[in-house]
């Protein structure tokens, strides 16, 4: 298949969009509240999906999908999943060992190989379960600090639920994209995406109405720099639904661990901190696992 690499450069492209995405989405929190500046993502990058789609089909030409019934349960569980998989990361920020329930959320990309398998039937070699675990163990060597308390089972629960609804969620796009059985891979991935932003911000807006308008008013007068988040989410979000649509869930999610450097990188030449001996370990697992995957795919 000649697209059949372009799965390492979406997914890259998208890794790096979603670090600057959640670099502004924690500036705009201290105003908004972790709910609002969450809404920020759905509701002000619907806008640009939908620019997206719009710019492929004056370009391209292609009519718009006619999704079939088997196309509706795959976007409501990448949509609502991925919600949930945000509150149950959020619940983790009230517990003591935070950075270690992070390390588990970390678990994704594992636990989409074993979701991908069973619901897709996207095999996974052994060399490829291999790197996974490799760039996984590296997240998690950079994420758990020496001594840290791990606090008891409710933040291990807390955090390896999230990286299930996490791996849920992307499992259901790529459900989606398949499910629509398009020759143009693109228009597959965009339709999918737009769908699926409609009903988080349709949802959570109407969330916000009931029980905190005034997050929801605090975000419109915030809307020059929730313009800018909206944009780079958008964009992260339009590149991994691309991947998705090339390759397996898992292949993409392993990759998209890539994210952990480009932070590493933007706290190292931005904020001047300096990367300790753990974390360069870390880092280095992490290259090791995503090169094998790209080698093995």
């Amino acid at each position: 298949m000649m697209f059949s690499w372009l799965w390492v450069v979406f997914t890259v492209i998208a890794a790096f969009a979603q670090t600057v995405r959640n670099a502004m989405q924690r500036e705009l929190t201290g105003s908004l509240g972790t709910v609002g500046a969450t809404q920020v993502r759905f509701l002000f990058g619907f806008p640009f999906t939908l620019a997206f789609i719009l710019i492929l089909l004056w370009t391209t030409g292609a009519p718009l999908p006619h999704p079939g019934l088997k196309f509706w349960p795959w976007v409501i569980d990448g949509a609502f999943t991925q919600i949930a998989a945000t509150a149950l990361m959020l619940a983790t920020m009230g517990e003591r060992s935070f950075v270690i329930t992070i390390a588990y959320i970390k678990t994704e990309p594992i636990q989409v190989a074993v979701f991908g398998l069973i619901f897709l039937g996207d095999v996974v070699t052994l060399p490829m379960m291999v790197a996974i675990v490799v760039a996984t163990t590296g997240v998690i060597v950079m994420s758990i600090k020496p001594g840290g308390a791990i606090g008891g089972m409710r933040p291990t629960l807390l955090g390896l639920a999230s990286g299930g609804m996490f791996a849920l969620s992307a499992i259901g796009y790529r459900g989606g994209i398949l499910s629509l059985g398009l020759p143009n891979f693109v228009m597959a991935a965009t339709f999918t995406l737009v769908v699926g932003l409609a009903m988080q911000a349709v949802v959570l807006s109407i969330y916000l109405v009931l029980r905190a308008p005034a997050v929801l008013q605090a975000i419109m007068r915030a809307w020059k720099p929730s313009l800018f988040a909206g944009f780079t989410g958008a964009l992260a979000s339009q590149f991994w639904f691309l991947a998705f649509a090339l390759t397996s869930a898992a292949n993409v999610r392993t990759l998209a661990l890539i994210e952990v450097l480009f932070a590493q990188l933007i706290a190292r030449f931005a904020f001047g901190q300096r990367t300790t001996p753990r974390e360069a370990i870390g880092m280095l697992l992490v290259i090791a696992g995503v090169v094998l995957l790209i080698l093995v795919y």
